[in-house]
């Protein structure tokens, strides 16, 4: 077993990043309203084409200029921001060594890419990809030390390798806690249906887990100390929730690190989960005795046991059948905006949003009329949103091949020196000279 991290705390990052916010809002736009959210009226564009198969859109801590397009079938590109275009060369291509990814039907392939907190520095990032055998393989890359838009084509460090029983239920998000710096992993409980080997709700087994690793100490890992399972005779001390299906997009709230768990359903519910930052962890969402807030008959835990998390928000197969998760936004474009959540569905792109309180669900919007392209076109196939380092959001067209960006509709954006970055974005981050 790894050994336990030395790094027993980490300074939470929310307070300030909360503070600075408001800090901007007030500023630049002195007329809105702060109690109001979720008024603007919203559009999207296109920022780049002919990227197959995209699955998940990054952008590292700190890097204002470029946006990380993830390909599923094992490519990652660069969509370069400051010229508004997406750079040939691939910023890395592990084709070779991914499995699957390449028809609508397969769930595998290059499912995630986690940019480490420090990455301006110390260059390294996380895949989460399954590989030639169907096997998931958590690893550590680094950016070439010569050409900051290509990457070394193979792992420094595999961090773990898990046996996928069947080919579907990857899970396959992963991303860095913004308040505690450890890298979270979903992994789905193992594929067929109805978790026929109950791994779910198995603690001797990562599938059907939301796992918890401090990538700064130990080789490949170390457990963080907090963990909800550490100890002496414990199971799996990696893990940090139980009671999953298939998470495969969940995100944290860079504002103040609540952590929102879409999990996709089985025949009748698709559900949202939020967990808020103040979380020791060791959650159990329920899967496979219940699916939403309905029982399944199923076995593996007591349905509707005061020991299980309900989620915050669900759906049923009448309005869609697979949810993709995607992101709050926390961005400087609307200011309003803030704190609005943004998520899809893969089988019929309706996108919805909606404001979490803390305690209950509000502002709930269907937003697809909206954020669907002017003319006969539509976004259609949603496998992922993402973020750029200024918290605008933005969504995969996985059909399409295309990736759009939410904006605001009706509005035009001030852009002083042309360099296709809004002016209240750029004041956000010190470039005084376009405010």
């Amino acid at each position: 077993m790894n050994s336990e991290s030395s790094n027993t705390f980490r300074t939470p990052l929310f307070l300030v990043r909360t503070l600075c916010a408001f800090l901007v809002i007030l500023v630049l736009f002195p007329d809105v309203s702060i109690a109001e959210s979720g008024t603007t009226p919203l559009s999207t564009r296109r920022i780049a084409s002919g990227v197959a198969r995209p699955v998940l859109v990054a952008a590292p801590e700190g890097d204002f200029e470029r946006l990380f397009i993830v390909q599923q079938a094992g490519i990652i590109r660069i969509y370069d921001m400051a010229s508004a275009t997406l750079l040939t060369t691939p910023f890395l291509n592990i084709n070779s060594i991914v499995g699957g990814g390449n028809s609508g039907a397969d769930e595998r392939g290059l499912l995630g890419l986690a940019f480490h907190p420090d990455y301006m520095n110390n260059g390294f990032f996380y895949l989460y990809y399954t590989n030639n055998s169907s096997d998931t393989v958590v690893a550590r890359f680094s950016v070439s030390a010569t050409n900051p838009n290509v990457a070394n084509g193979s792992p420094d460090q595999i961090l773990f390798t898990q046996n996928q029983p069947f080919t579907n239920h990857n899970g396959g998000m992963i991303a860095f806690g913004p308040n505690d710096g450890y890298l979270y992993i979903g992994l789905g409980d193992g594929g067929s249906a109805n978790d026929p080997q109950g791994n779910s709700q198995n603690p001797n087994t990562r599938l059907g887990k939301m796992l918890r690793l401090d990538v700064d100490a130990g080789t490949p890992y170390a457990i963080p100390p907090d963990n909800p399972f550490v100890g002496p005779g414990a199971p799996l001390d990696e893990i940090w929730a139980t009671g999953l299906r298939n998470p495969w997009r969940f995100s944290f709230d860079r504002d103040n690190g609540d952590l929102y768990i879409a999990d996709v359903g089985q025949f009748n519910w698709e559900e949202i989960s939020i967990q808020p930052f103040s979380s020791v962890g060791g959650e159990n969402y329920g899967w496979r005795c219940m699916e939403g807030n309905s029982c399944t008959g199923l076995s593996g835990c007591a349905c509707n046991s005061a020991a299980l998390t309900d989620p915050v928000q669900v759906y049923s197969h009448g309005s869609g059948c697979s949810i993709t998760g995607g992101n709050v936004y926390r961005g400087c474009a609307m200011p309003d905006m803030h704190g609005i959540y943004f998520y899809s569905d893969w089988c019929t792109s309706t996108i919805w949003s909606f404001l979490w309180n803390g305690s209950s669900v509000t502002e709930f919007t269907n937003r697809s009329a909206e954020l669907n392209p002017p003319g006969s076109q539509s976004i259609s196939g949603v496998t992922g949103f993402g973020e750029d380092a200024y918290g605008e959001v933005y969504i995969c067209d996985w059909n399409g091949g295309e990736i759009f960006k939410i904006v605001p509709a009706n509005i035009d954006s001030v852009d002083t020196n042309g360099n296709f970055i809004v002016d209240s974005c750029e004041c956000a981050i010190g470039n005084t000279a376009d405010c």
